[in-house]
C-alpha cells in the first residue's frame, strides 16, 4: 500500500451543493454514489487503502473532503472553509485524521483556507487567493508550515487553485494558462485535464472526461487511470477535491 485515502461518501443532499463559476446542472444522486465507489475503488488499486470519514448528509459538499483539510507530513492542517455553510465539514475530517495518528492544528478567524487552494510541489506551497481562501489564511499557514516556502498565487473564474493547476510526478505543473500564471507549465487539451491526482511512481488518476490530456500524459510515459466524475463535475468539483492522500 502506498497509504491512505480520506474519503466520504456523498449524501442525498448533493445536488444542493454550491456552485460559482459554472451553470447548475441537474445531479443525480444515486449515479454520483456509483461513480464516488468507481472512483474509491480505483484508488485501492492504486495502493490506496480507504479511510472513511463520517457520513454528513446535511451537508451537500461535504464528500468534497480535500477542502476540510491539507496533510503535510503527519500534520494535518484543519481548514476554514471560505463558505460559511461549509465549516460545519471540518469537524469530522477532523475526527477521522486524529483517528489515523495525525496531529492536527487549524486555520483560525479571521482566516479563510479552502484545501482546493493548496498545491503541494516539493517544498514548495502554491496557495490561491480565491473567494475561499484570504491572505490571513495564507499567513496563518506560512508560520504552520515553517519548513516549507509557501507561495500565494492570484488566479480568474475558477473556484480553487487545483480547479486550474496540478503537478505530475516529474514535478511538472500542468494548468490552464487562463485562470492561473505559473511558470513552465504544461497545458491541457481539455480543462479538467488539469486535474491529477498523483497515486505513485509514474501512476496518475485523472477524470474520464480528459481523454486527449490523458493521452498526451501517456506519450509522456505516465500509467493514467481514468474515472468518471461527471455529477461532481456538475458541482465544480474534480478528482483531487474527492481525496486526501496521506502518505503511510
Amino acid at each position: 500500500m502506498s497509504g491512505i485515502a480520506l474519503v466520504r461518501k456523498p449524501g442525498p443532499r448533493i445536488a444542493e451543493g454550491i456552485v460559482t463559476h459554472i451553470e447548475r446542472e441537474p445531479v443525480d444522486y444515486e449515479r454520483a454514489a456509483v461513480q464516488h465507489d468507481a472512483y474509491v475503488a480505483a484508488l485501492a488499486a492504486g495502493g490506496w487503502r480507504p479511510a472513511y470519514a463520517k457520513p454528513a448528509d446535511d451537508l451537500p459538499d461535504a464528500p468534497f473532503v480535500e477542502d476540510a483539510v491539507l496533510v503535510a507530513g503527519r500534520l494535518a492542517v484543519l481548514t476554514r472553509p471560505g463558505a460559511a455553510e461549509r465549516r460545519p465539514e471540518v469537524e469530522s475530517v477532523a475526527q477521522a485524521v486524529r483517528e489515523l495518528g495525525m496531529k492536527t492544528v487549524s486555520i483560525a478567524p479571521p482566516g479563510t483556507l479552502d484545501g482546493g487552494d493548496v498545491l503541494q510541489v516539493g517544498p514548495t506551497v502554491y496557495v490561491g487567493r480565491s473567494t475561499r481562501t484570504n491572505d490571513a489564511g495564507i499567513g496563518q499557514l506560512t508560520a504552520l508550515l515553517p519548513e516549507r516556502r509557501v507561495v500565494p498565487v492570484n488566479m480568474t473564474g475558477v473556484l480553487h487553485l487545483k480547479s486550474a493547476v496540478t503537478v505530475l510526478p516529474d514535478g511538472t505543473l500542468i494548468g490552464d494558462p487562463r485562470h492561473v500564471d505559473l511558470p513552465h507549465m504544461l497545458e491541457p487539451p481539455e480543462e479538467s485535464g488539469a486535474h491529477v491526482v498523483l497515486l505513485g511512481g509514474d501512476r496518475v488518476l485523472m477524470a474520464a472526461s480528459a481523454p486527449q490530456t490523458a493521452a498526451m500524459l501517456e506519450r509522456r510515459g505516465l500509467s493514467v487511470t481514468k474515472v468518471d466524475i461527471s455529477e461532481f463535475e456538475k458541482l465544480e468539483g474534480c478528482v483531487t477535491c474527492l481525496s486526501v492522500l496521506i502518505d503511510g
